[in-house]
């Protein structure tokens, strides 16, 4: 096993237990404006903390939608790109699951496995996570950028972007931009989750694919000014 995919693994479990561990043990819901606020802050924590742990072993991705992008970017080759999108997912799994061991030994108020689900069904959620992932792998692949990139910088604009993002759409959908994100406690959670999860696989996929299409052609124009 490579330490890239390792790498991944540990990260998004990470991301998942932490961020979605923090929605249960708030009880997030629209109701609760700190515990929104709170979950938002959780999830741009873990992925600030994941990418200086991380970032200079595998670019500390943790999310297949950006993946993707780095794929269409040409930033990583397909077989990596599968690779890491698998060992995300498995993470997201451990995660969901340590999340799943605690809750089944302290209980939790509401949401016991902080999965994803949209009152106005799967086709608006798939809307408002295309266009949430949108911005935010857009955030990712400028910062990152090797040349025109934000540097030491990058995980810290990475995660306040993922916050950004929670605060807009946990009203809607709780928040993805993430498939091994969604996936894991969808499947833990079942039900509706469940019967929903296409539209936070699609959404991301689409917004990290129109993300990095915006992004290549900023890159080329300011290559052929410079």
């Amino acid at each position: 096993m490579k330490k890239e995919y390792l790498a991944e693994m540990i990260g998004t479990m990470v991301l998942v237990l932490m961020g979605c561990g923090t929605a249960v043990s708030l009880n997030c819901t629209d109701a609760n404006t700190a515990s929104v606020v709170g979950t938002a802050v959780a999830f741009g924590l873990a992925v600030v903390a994941m990418a200086y742990t991380i970032g200079g072993i595998s670019g500390c991705h943790i999310n297949p939608a950006i993946t993707l992008g780095c794929l269409i970017s040409k930033r990583i080759s397909p077989k990596d790109a599968g690779m890491y999108m698998v060992f995300q997912v498995i993470g997201a799994f451990i995660g969901s699951g340590l999340l799943a061991l605690l809750v089944s030994q302290v209980g939790a108020a509401g949401t016991q496995t902080g999965a994803n689900s949209c009152a106005n069904g799967p086709v608006a959620a798939c809307i408002v996570e295309t266009i949430l992932t949108f911005v935010f792998v857009l955030v990712v692949l400028g910062t990152t950028d090797s040349k025109k990139g934000a540097g030491n910088f990058a995980g810290l604009a990475i995660g306040l972007s993922l916050i950004l993002v929670h605060l807009v759409g946990i009203h809607y959908t709780g928040t993805s931009v993430n498939p091994a994100r969604s996936i894991a406690p969808a499947v833990f959670e079942g039900g509706e989750a469940l019967s929903q999860l296409w539209a936070f696989i699609v959404g991301p996929f689409a917004g990290a694919a129109l993300a990095a299409v915006v992004w290549n052609c900023i890159a080329g124009c300011c290559k052929n000014e410079d």
